[in-house]
């Protein structure tokens, strides 16, 4: 039976719990799949809060959404969210989206990101240095993915040093997504707005050329909730994904075949030069952010390219991770192919919302990998695959740690 055709909605989320959905592996959980590939590829689902929205997996139904403000509003539908994102870059729409995001997308930008590429780079060496002194075996997130995707954001904001290891542990807090972290992720916010607030504080009155001294000057011109909650936003979402990311392709890299070789990293240390083709695929198979964007409402009726008509009022939720695999775009979308071009996967999203930081994030996992293959061509898993520790309720997948060797 098809499954758009069940009397009954799916379930959803597909449980980011689940087997199969939060393991890296090559397909994820099969339902997207299945919604994609039947009738108009929109499926009524109900949320874990009883809510019911329309799930949207086709490609070109997910960028419409996704660039259409007007007609999908994020704000309108942050009473359905599943956490508490009012004021954010991810809970505003158009004019109120644009006038936070202006105060510092200059430093954002592709040229912006390539006068920091020394930076990172050698940060980066430094980690690994420090990792291989301390030998085998070692965890490549804690020691590695973690303090090197930190301290970038870390310092492009301005962070002092000795604070920064408070924000790993408020992340992991305000990331969670069980119902029963939601007080803890609550607090931990509190927290981060505490301490923000005193820095932009003392940025105000003695700024600097840092990010936090930028978004201090700007503070009469944008809301104050507004100016607290962006630096917390480019924050935790600048150094969980990416640590995420280095840590989940790592993996995938270490325990899957590739191009005649026994793993996709053993092609990597004799192909180096396909380090960035690589990262884009992985990045469209193995995104590590939850596999469908935040909700939109719908403010009036509308009809997709798939022929689906949604009505005004109705909650719409527009899945990256299925339409990263939509065959329509995507020839062979399950094989793996560092050498797929164009590769217009969805990961950091599309239209006004996309990640703001995805070109330094982007750079950060192509520098991770390159460095890793170059200098540890002999890395592998320490532990059994089927053994590497996952997230649980949590809005950022991946290992929790990844225990590695080398030789």
């Amino acid at each position: 039976m098809s499954v758009l055709r069940d009397a009954v909605p799916i379930a959803h989320p597909f449980d980011q719990d689940a087997e199969g959905v939060n393991r890296p592996g090559l397909y994820k959980n099969d339902m997207y799949h299945r919604v994609r590939e039947s009738g108009t590829g929109v499926a009524e689902v109900v949320r874990a809060n009883g809510t019911r929205a329309k799930l949207v997996t086709r490609y070109d139904d997910v960028t419409t959404v996704l660039r259409d403000q007007e007609t999908f509003s994020r704000k309108a539908a942050l009473d359905v969210d599943d956490v508490d994102l009012e004021g954010t870059l991810l809970g505003l729409d158009s004019g109120e989206h644009a006038a936070v995001r202006d105060v510092v997308k200059d430093r954002f930008t592709p040229q912006a990101v390539a006068a920091l590429q020394a930076a990172i780079e050698e940060r980066a060496a430094g980690r690994l240095k420090e990792m291989l002194a301390a030998g085998a075996p070692a965890d490549l997130i804690d020691a590695f993915a973690l303090p090197l995707a930190l301290d970038t954001i870390a310092d492009l904001l301005g962070l002092p040093d000795g604070d920064r290891s408070r924000f790993r542990e408020w992340g992991e807090a305000f990331l969670a997504t069980s119902a029963a972290s939601r007080a803890d992720a609550a607090a931990s916010q509190l927290a981060m707005a505490g301490y923000l607030a005193e820095l932009l504080e003392r940025r105000r009155a003695e700024p600097g050329p840092d990010l936090l001294s930028r978004i201090a000057a700007a503070a009469g011109a944008l809301p104050p909730d507004r100016v607290i909650k962006l630096p917390i936003a480019l924050l935790v979402g600048g150094w969980e994904t990416v640590a995420a990311s280095i840590g989940t392709f790592a993996e995938v890299l270490l325990t899957h075949p590739y191009g005649g070789h026994d793993t996709a990293y053993a092609y990597l240390a004799t192909h180096p030069g396909a380090v960035p083709g690589a990262v884009a695929e992985l990045e469209r198979m193995f995104s590590t952010t939850a596999a469908d964007e935040m909700p939109r409402r719908v403010v009036r009726d509308a009809t997709l390219p798939s022929g689906a008509r949604l009505r005004a009022g109705e909650v719409v939720i527009p899945s990256h991770d299925a339409a990263n695999f939509d065959p329509r775009v995507f020839p062979d979308p399950h094989r793996m192919d560092f050498g797929r071009s164009p590769n217009r996967h969805l990961s950091f999203g599309y239209g006004a919302h996309h990640c703001i930081g995805r070109h330094l994030g982007h750079d950060q996992v192509i520098a991770a990998i390159t460095l890793l293959v170059r200098e540890v061509p002999g890395l592998r898993l320490a532990v059994p695959a089927g053994q590497v520790p996952r997230r649980t309720g949590h809005a950022i997948s991946g290992p929790t740690h990844l225990a590695v060797a080398w030789s």
